[in-house]
């Protein structure tokens, strides 16, 4: 596929063949943040595709877990993944138990991401524990969504078995399946605002659930990738309080055998153009080029440093 990909695309570009590199960014699902943020990065990248011979296309994928994944096996060159799935990842442990991906490596953290309970108003879930017996969608399998929310559970001695229903849909399967009743809730480990939470809470009356708690303080606190956050108020219809929860870092990684001066690149241009990244999107809006140096939870690639190091952000 990308062999075919390249040769269309070298006509297009008009450059010789050998200074060509594709490059292909795993997202999400097209209703998240991944989505968006993996096309922002690209758009920067092929701006200057004539001169870099790096053109960047950005893929839908069934987010963190699968991107690390695919990565791992050379079938993508780089993804975006939540910093705590990267961390397990890295040393081997959870969803990564056996199948440490040694050679993951970080290129830049991009923006904070906030584990969101979504409910129906009507289902009367008013704190974490009110899921017991109730139809919640964890997330699709090999997504970041699925593998926090079993880490959690097992903080909360909550089983899946406790739960009506225990869910693997996709992102833009859960939100219908929410608006058409088929479910009570769902989680999503997502950076605000997102169309999809804004989508669903245009069409029926939702609640947004704090996940708070003296177990989950210690949980937050025992996983140095996660902080303690909120969901600001009035961003999503029918929810005009702040909403206390915990989160991550959406993290742009790569392989360590992915070429030095690839990774420069992208990196300066998202830095070069560090404006043009912020309005691409809202969840952008805070960012700052220190914070995209912060919750790094796998080691900077070889060329990220360098440029880094250029710039002085890290000595």
């Amino acid at each position: 596929m990308k062999k075919l990909a390249l040769v269309v695309l070298l006509g297009v570009l008009s450059i010789p063949s050998f200074a060509v590199q594709l490059i292909t960014i795993g997202s999400g699902g097209v209703t998240g943040t991944y989505y968006p943020t993996g096309g922002a990065i690209c758009r920067l990248v092929n701006k200057i595709k004539k001169k870099t011979g790096i053109l960047c296309s950005v893929e839908s994928t069934n987010g963190s877990v699968y991107n690390i994944k695919t990565i791992k096996n050379s079938e993508l060159d780089f993804g975006i993944a939540q910093s705590d799935i990267a961390y397990e990842a890295s040393k081997g442990i959870g969803k990564f138990e056996g199948n440490k991906v040694s050679k993951l490596r970080t290129v830049m953290a991009i923006y904070p991401e906030l584990f969101t309970l979504v409910t129906r108003k009507d289902s009367n879930i008013n704190d974490i524990m009110d899921i017991k017996g109730k139809r919640i969608n964890l997330g699709n399998s090999g997504s970041g969504n699925e593998s926090t929310a079993l880490a959690m559970f097992n903080v909360l001695g909550i089983k899946k078995t406790d739960l009506a229903y225990a869910g693997a849909l996709s992102t833009s399967e859960m939100t219908d399946a929410l608006k058409n009743n088929k479910i009570d809730g769902y989680f999503y480990m997502v950076g605000h605002p997102t169309a999809n939470i804004k989508d669903v809470t245009n069409a029926i009356d939702v609640k947004l659930v704090p996940i708070t708690g003296a177990k989950i303080d210690k949980f937050v606190q025992d996983n140095s990738f996660y902080a303690k956050d909120n969901i600001p108020g009035e961003i999503y219809k029918g929810n005009p309080a702040d909403i206390s929860t915990f989160g991550v870092k959406a993290l742009l990684v790569t392989s360590a055998d992915q070429k030095d001066e690839v990774v420069y690149s992208v990196v300066k241009q998202v830095f070069e153009n560090f404006d043009a990244l912020k309005n691409a999107h809202p969840v952008f809006t805070h960012i700052t080029k220190k914070s995209l140096l912060e919750g790094l939870s796998a080691p900077l690639h070889n060329g990220a440093k360098k440029y880094f190091k250029e710039i002085g952000l890290i000595k």
